[in-house]
């Protein structure tokens, strides 16, 4: 009898993600006090919105995951919880950093935020964890399922929107 290992799968790091995305993002003020993109963010996080750097730290790797899902990913139903999409929401605000992730992962055309009123409640967030794990990340189960029923209110409205 013959057995085939599987090769072992490599997790995507989103703290290497987007320290790599820095000589895309010129414009952004090098001398902040922080030594990469990922304090960067971090710190801006801290400053605006969360009040725990460990917090802080999984919400900005989990809402990475999902900007690169949602891009690698066009047109596939996806959507976010409130505390993810903190995260989410940090990188689209850092507009020079949004758009290296445009570059770098939607094939250089800018991805739309474009938000519903209503928040959905159709199971759409633990659908996206799921993706989001198909897709190379490691999922914080915890604030994924903290948000399941709220979804973020994003629909395909826009073309290429999440």
């Amino acid at each position: 009898m013959t057995s085939t290992a599987e090769a072992p799968t490599r997790t995507r790091d989103p703290r290497v993600i987007l320290n790599a995305l820095e000589g895309r993002v010129p414009q952004l003020v090098a001398d902040v006090g922080a030594d990469d993109l990922w304090e960067r963010e971090v710190q801006l996080l801290l400053r605006d919105s969360v009040a725990v750097r460990s917090l802080a730290e999984r919400i900005l790797g989990q809402g990475i995951a999902y900007l690169i899902t949602a891009m690698e990913n066009p047109g596939v139903d996806m959507g976010v919880g409130k505390t993810v999409d903190i995260g989410v929401h940090q990188i689209i605000l850092d507009t020079p950093l949004y758009f290296a992730f445009c570059d770098q992962y939607n094939g250089g055309n800018y991805k739309h935020h474009a938000p519903l009123i209503k928040r959905r409640r159709d199971g759409t967030v633990m659908r996206t964890a799921d993706l989001i794990s198909k897709n190379g990340f490691e999922v914080d189960t915890e604030l994924w399922a903290s948000d399941e029923s709220d979804c973020s209110p994003c629909d395909e409205k826009v073309p290429d929107s999440h």
